[in-house]
């Protein structure tokens, strides 16, 4: 009996110490941004218990006695504590803010070679079987995770509805990682799942999208997540010299030559799955150039590039970026060439100091690789990447929210997520399950909306674009434009666009109408037709190769129209586009066009003014771009993204005027051929460079011969020769070159004085080369038949003009001091005209990272 008691004594005396165990699991993150601290310090304060985080800043914690806190600290971060609940097992999310600790500096003493100089050397030996250029095909599933948060938020923005609005409902589900006032406020999320095959040599790409997750609300039309999916951060390769993120050029820690870039250290030798490997550390010599600043790890055998862990220099000559991390880990060497078993791209975009910044994480995850399998005949013809915003499953569309979203737990990805969220993510996650229902964050998004897409949705309607809403100049006055566009609530395959305008000066109405019909996807075969009257200037008529973009369009309509010479034209057009194999676009357009001159310009025939002349054309467009990266958004697609190779575009119009007149005229052709490339050229920057040539051998009055564009603004333009007046020169026959040099602050970094500022040195050249042959050469008269200015033309010497400027002023401004170089002696081209400058300065303002 004694014994029983005895027993039944210890028991109970076990009980409270079995409940006094607690277990605390949990993740470390940066305050500011929520990406991980790796190896930080966690423990109970005031007492010897703690633990170290992993390298992703997990935690587990197991204490054999309650406790009212635990902490965490790091090296250059402040200590956070977080109170504990009664709760056995708890889940903890610690934040760290920046701050605290200072870092000493290494002073390293070696005598000869620096070690990693010869990892270096061997990296590059053995590159050609290490590379991936080294496969000839490969295919694997992708899962991509974008994530889209705001951070460092300023206090009027913090206090704002929809923000608040959000962090109440990140407290009522307990979710740290966006309840406190200081923490990344989500935005939204995309999971999608694909089938991704590539083949080398030369290289071409297809991706099948298979699933798809959203979180959260965003734009409707979705051309920032095109963008987004299609901006190719899924294949990074260092292996290359230079590295192309965001359009800039890096240049790659493992570049040839890039012990002129980089300080190497080598600090130890790990274990990366069961690879030994050398870890190396890399700094920019220079703190503004275009480099990385991280961690390298390569294999003892076969010196293969195993992980990169790397971040762009805080001080890099790169706009609204504040922040830029890459993190890579390779596939094993013993599998083949490397290639990418998981990404993680971290992007800060902020405009301007003390302005919250947009942050963008991007994962993917590579798995069931099969290599060296390749596929033939047509199957990588199909390029394009169909992104997340495709219209809802019950075809309803989607009613102002990113579609494929899900409830809770339901979706996809919630029961197959080939990788692991971490706590951060998965109260992010939570959140955003509810938070697309906020009315706050449905009108915040539509705001969002109109300043991106240049378009206010009302019902299944778009009203825009806004920017061409409003105008004024010399001719029309004050014009008002107003128009719309279907959304893909109404038709998946149609895009139907409308406007009507009026201006106060010449008392016109004007409008159009546009729609595109897409019948087949796959080669991307559309049918389009279009109908307009409008007022428009003939210098712009011979615009087949300007881009075709509302802000060209709505600055055009802007100040003296009248320098270009006002026209009233009536256009009808009926167009068939296909793409016939990869990278070549043909396009057949039947159109038919009535030009009235107007204001003072004349057009005769047979010695008797005529009032207005009918063009009928047939035009053939060939569009060859051989690695150009295609991304399909609902009813719309875009290319995206910097090629290596040019593009190249054919165009071939043959026509007749006044066909279906009496007095009609003879036949004409009309040849184009434009090739337009940018180019890396290493340290140098980069070059743009445009050339086109065209050829009519038949005769056209003047006006619809080949008109060069000028500019008479103090505007620049990239696509105009910038110190020629309009109507300088006419000609049927010319070849043009445009260059346009980027030299991203490798000059203007080394001035001390001039770094600070991250201005950037800019050169320019312009040559046209043609002239007029004598079928086109006659004598132009005016209304009353007298004389007028024969027509310019070139002679054997080019038309040039080259000049250099500072681009990056106030990170918007552009600044360019031309200089004329031939036909320095040049008149005014007519009564009134002003005679061409020699020298000018032209401001433009332009948006570059």
């Amino acid at each position: 009996m004694k014994f029983l008691a005895s027993l039944l004594l210890g028991c109970l005396l076990a009980l409270p110490a079995a409940a006094q165990r607690m277990v605390l699991r949990g993740q470390v993150v940066e305050a500011a941004t929520g990406e991980p601290v790796p190896f930080a310090s966690v423990f109970v304060p005031r007492t010897s218990t703690g633990a170290t985080a992993d390298v992703d800043g997990k935690f587990k914690l197991v204490l054999g006695s309650p406790a009212d806190s635990v902490a965490a600290s790091s090296l250059g971060f402040l200590t956070a504590r977080r109170k504990l609940t009664a709760d056995a097992d708890q889940t903890i999310l610690l934040r760290l803010k920046k701050g605290g600790g200072v870092a000493l500096t290494e002073v390293v003493v070696r005598p000869g070679e620096n070690p990693a100089f010869r990892i270096l050397r061997e990296v590059q030996k053995h590159k050609p079987q290490n590379e991936r250029g080294a496969l000839s095909a490969a295919e694997y599933d992708a899962y991509n995770r974008i994530e889209v948060s705001l951070t460092d938020l300023p206090p009027a923005l913090a206090k704002r509805k929809v923000v608040r609005d959000i962090r109440a409902l990140a407290v009522r589900q307990g979710a740290a990682a966006a309840s406190d006032p200081d923490a990344p406020l989500p935005l939204f999320a995309s999971e999608v799942g694909s089938r991704v095959y590539q083949r080398y040599g030369p290289l071409r790409r297809r991706e099948d999208i298979q699933h798809k997750q959203m979180r959260g609300a965003g734009p409707r039309e979705g051309s920032i997540l095109s963008q987004m999916l299609g901006s190719n951060f899924q294949n990074f390769d260092f292996y290359p010299n230079w590295q192309n993120i965001l359009g800039k050029d890096f240049i790659s820690p493992i570049a040839e030559g890039g012990r002129v870039t980089y300080n190497y250290e080598l600090v130890d030798s790990v274990l990366v799955g069961q690879d030994q490997c050398y870890k190396l550390t890399v700094a920019p010599k220079r703190s503004h150039d275009l480099a990385f600043q991280g961690t390298i790890w390569i294999t003892k055998t076969g010196y293969a590039l195993r992980r990169v862990d790397l971040a762009a220099n805080p001080n890099a000559n790169i706009n609204f970026v504040s922040d830029l991390r890459v993190f890579q880990e390779l596939t094993p060497p013993a599998d083949g060439p490397g290639l990418a078993a998981r990404t993680k791209l971290v992007v800060g975009l902020r405009p301007y100091d003390k302005q919250a910044a947009m942050r963008v994480r991007f994962t993917t995850v590579a798995s069931n690789v099969v290599r060296n399998q390749p596929h033939e005949g047509s199957f990588y013809d199909t390029p394009i990447v169909s992104t997340i915003m495709e219209p809802a499953e019950n075809g309803r569309g989607n009613l102002g929210l990113i579609s494929g979203q899900a409830k809770a737990g339901d979706g996809y990805f919630d029961q197959h997520r080939p990788d692991t969220l971490n706590l951060s993510e998965r109260q992010t996650f939570a959140v955003l399950d509810s938070a697309r229902e906020l009315p706050s964050v449905r009108s915040t998004l539509d705001l969002i909306d109109l300043v991106v897409n240049g378009y206010k949705h009302v019902g299944n309607f778009e009203l825009g674009p806004i920017i061409n809403s409003y105008s004024h100049n010399d001719y029309e006055g004050n014009r008002f434009r107003l128009g719309f566009r279907t959304t893909p609530a109404i038709s998946r395959n149609t895009v139907t666009q409308a406007y009507v305008a009026y201006g106060t000066r010449d008392g016109r109405v004007k409008y159009g109408l546009k729609s595109a019909y897409i019948a087949e996807r796959r080669h991307w075969t559309v049918f389009s037709g279009e109908f307009r009257h409008d007022v428009e200037q003939a210098a712009l008529l011979d615009n087949d190769f300007l881009p075709d973009n509302n802000l060209f369009v709505a600055a055009s309509r802007w100040g003296k129209f009248s320098e270009g010479k006002p026209i009233l034209r009536d256009l009808i057009s009926g167009s068939v586009q296909r793409d016939l194999f990869h990278g070549f676009t043909e396009t057949v357009t039947v159109r038919e066009q009535n030009i009235r001159l107007l204001n003072d310009f004349v057009y005769r025939r047979e010695n008797r003014i005529v009032p207005d002349i009918t063009l009928s054309e047939i035009v053939f467009e060939s569009r060859y771009a051989p690695d150009e990266n295609l991304v399909q958004s609902e009813n719309r697609r875009r290319a995206i993204g910097l090629k290596r190779w040019p593009v190249f575009t054919f165009r071939y119009t043959l026509g007749a005027r006044d066909l279906f007149t009496e007095a009609s005229g003879s036949s004409y052709q009309k040849f184009n051929l434009l090739v337009n490339h940018s180019v890396s050229v290493g340290h140098l920057g980069r070059l743009n460079y445009r050339a086109e040539g065209s050829y009519t051998p038949d005769r056209l009055p003047a006006l619809f011969l080949k008109i060069p564009l000028g500019n008479q603004t103090p505007f620049y333009n990239a696509n105009a020769f910038n110190l020629m007046n309009y109507f300088e020169f006419v000609t049927d026959r010319s070849l043009s070159l445009r260059i346009d040099h980027h030299f991203e602050g490798i000059v203007l970094n080394a001035i001390p004085g001039i770094r600070a500022l991250n201005w950037r040195l800019v050169a320019t050249a312009n040559a046209l080369y043609g002239g007029l042959s004598d079928l086109n050469q006659r004598q132009p008269l005016d209304a009353y038949g007298r004389p007028q200015a024969p027509l310019a033309t070139l002679d054997k010497v080019p038309y040039v003009e080259v000049g250099y400027g500072i681009e990056n002023i106030f990170k918007f401004i552009r600044v360019d001091f031309i200089h004329r170089l031939t036909y320095r002696d040049a008149m005014g081209t007519g009564s009134g005209e002003p005679v061409p400058r020699n020298f000018g300065i032209r401001v433009g303002a332009q948006f570059r990272l």
